[in-house]
């Protein structure tokens, strides 16, 4: 009995802390005084209250416009949404912020942070990759616009990162093309990838692939197209091997030539 008692004082003492603490809030917030409604959502924001900030700052924004602590205030509600993870917003109103204020010493950060939203919103490589592009676009031109930022460094690795995630995203649905039996998207793919990634660690087994994908094909194709597909699979081939002498995939490579040449031989026999 003295244990309920006790917890039912306590749950009545916290209720009215919770209580308490929320109507201190709304009684700041329904004030209408743009001071106190400044100052209190500078406190929530060093609190990490970043929801009351918030509030509290969306309310003074408009009071306050064209007075030396509007950008103050815009440039912390841009941040609120951040720490919220409301990343899509966040990136919205950082780049309005760098809009507002082109010549603001907080313009560099608002820049990158717009960015780097877009960058937290960056989704799995088996995802639509356009909050990718647009990180990535965004990067790139804070490091045009601010080339001294001692942030270009960080950018540059964000954009290989991202770049290794839509590379990613490209030679798995090449892959995933080829397994299905679409050789000639397979093909097509593979091909984008190394214009797109020239540089890419990968190149060896996407040649292989792009070889092994024309070879099916070819397998697969009516009888007037075959020798003609069983040609640029030989010509693919002897590009291969010439230019890569220690490749793992040489043997099946070489394999893959042999069989072209063999088919080749085959349909001219039948023909003659």
């Amino acid at each position: 009995m003295r244990k309920m008692r006790k917890s039912g004082i306590v749950l009545f003492v916290v209720t009215c802390l919770m209580w308490s603490c929320q109507s201190e809030f709304e009684k700041i917030r329904t004030s209408g005084d743009p001071k106190l409604l400044y100052k209190s959502a500078l406190t929530y924001y060093e609190e990490e209250s970043y929801q009351k900030a918030q509030t509290l700052l969306e309310l003074v924004i408009s009071s306050y416009r064209g007075q030396k602590e509007a950008e103050d205030i815009y440039f912390k509600y841009a941040y609120t949404y951040y720490y919220l993870e409301n990343f899509i917003l966040s990136s919205y109103y950082f780049k309005n912020f760098a809009q507002t204020y082109p010549t603001s010493d907080l313009r560099e950060d608002a820049d990158f942070m717009s960015a780097y939203s877009n960058y937290k919103l960056s989704p799995t490589f088996r995802l639509d990759q356009s909050y990718t592009d647009k990180a990535i676009e965004e990067f790139q031109l804070f490091v045009n616009t601010h080339p001294n930022s001692e942030r270009v460094e960080e950018c540059n690795t964000l954009i290989d990162e991202m770049r290794e995630k839509q590379e990613l995203k490209f030679f798995e649905e090449g892959k995933l093309y080829f397994d299905l039996r679409k050789y000639q998207a397979a093909v097509q793919v593979f091909e984008n990838l190394l214009k797109d990634y020239p540089d890419t660690d990968r190149v060896e087994e996407v040649r292989y692939r792009i070889i092994n994908s024309y070879f099916r094909l070819a397998e697969n194709s009516v009888l007037a197209r075959k020798e003609e597909r069983y040609t640029t699979v030989i010509e693919l081939s002897d590009e291969y091997l010439d230019r890569y002498d220690a490749s793992g995939y040489r043997g099946d490579v070489s394999d893959i030539r042999g069989n072209s040449e063999k088919q080749i031989k085959a349909l001219r026999n039948v023909r003659y």
